[in-house]
């Protein structure tokens, strides 16, 4: 075995003195070259060089790895040599493949920020659907407009859009968010939580609307409905293929109500929320990412033609 890590990796001392083969990039320093004297094969040295990257975040979730040709470049090696590898991730849930356009690093442990780039992929095909299920619908504002802006700039151009919403009814009795050492949500804190729901789901609908208007798209719609089921959890699912899954974390902290009184209370802190990636196109043989996202589709389906309603503001 070691004897095959030193013929493919011959080229590798000529790096050491920045002598990078022809497509090769300095860039990528950090996944630095075989070692000759190293037991293990090329293929479990490039995973562990490419492992170590991704788990102290020189690649950040939702990244592209280099490509097939790029890596076997860099590392001397045969193509398959750097399938071997990849493989070895995949089947560790630390990359997810996709058809067409190549390796990324998963993004299970995302978080709001970080799901921005997978919402302007989306935003990059001709059609784009998103679902929504969640509390208030605030992150999704925070991170929708910024994309929708770049439609209004004509640096992104779907054909259609179609956005749906499913969310908690503030409008009545809720079990969270609420006051420390009560049961239910009082009228202000309800009042409160209902202000930031209609700002962020009004501002969508009113977003998607003008687009549509501005024939900068050619169908697009935004729809919203409500119910009256304690919120656990929110959901994302994009264009049908991919879906971010989070808990809601449950925290005691301190608002400021209508007057100016100050509450301490137990609230459902979105932002703060942990989201899990599932991808349609995740082909590992191991991966149960195409279950979950055909079934928290359907649940999605369910919820929204069963017991949601449509929303009045």
């Amino acid at each position: 075995m070691a004897s095959q890590v030193k013929r493919e990796s011959r080229i590798c001392p000529a790096w050491l003195a920045r002598g990078y083969p022809e497509g090769v990039s300095a860039d990528n320093d950090y996944l630095g070259e075989l070692d000759p004297d190293d037991p293990r094969t090329a293929s479990q040295q490039i995973a562990m060089r490419l492992r170590a990257a991704i788990q102290t975040g020189k690649l950040k979730p939702g990244e592209k790895l280099p490509s097939q040709p790029d890596l076997a470049r860099r590392y001397g090696v045969a193509r398959e040599t750097v399938k071997a590898a990849l493989r070895t991730l995949h089947a560790e849930r630390l990359t997810i493949s996709r058809q067409g356009s190549g390796t990324f690093v998963r993004a299970r442990t995302e978080t709001p920020v970080g799901l921005r780039p997978h919402i302007e992929a989306a935003f990059e095909r001709p059609h784009v659907s998103l679902d929504f299920a969640g509390f208030s619908g605030e992150t999704l504002h925070n991170m929708l407009v910024e994309v929708l802006d770049k439609i209004r700039l004509g640096r992104l151009t779907p054909e259609s859009l179609k956005v749906r919403i499913m969310m908690c009814d503030t409008s009545t009795t809720m079990a969270l968010p609420r006051r420390v050492g009560t049961d239910i949500a009082e009228e202000a804190i309800r009042e409160r939580a209902e202000r930031i729901t209609k700002r962020s789901v009004d501002s969508i609908i009113d977003i998607v609307h003008e687009l549509a208007d501005l024939g900068l798209i050619k169908s697009a719609s935004a729809e919203v409905r409500v119910h009256n089921l304690a919120p656990a959890f929110k959901l994302y699912v994009i264009n049908s293929e991919e879906v971010f899954f989070g808990l809601y974390p449950v925290k005691q902290h301190t608002i400021r109500l209508n007057g100016g009184e100050q509450a301490d209370i137990f609230d459902l802190l979105g932002k703060d929320s942990t989201l899990f990636h599932f991808s349609l196109n995740d082909d590992s043989d191991t991966s149960s990412s195409p279950q979950m996202v055909k079934e928290l589709q359907e649940w999605f389906e369910a919820l929204w033609e069963t017991v949601a309603r449509e929303y009045r503001p």
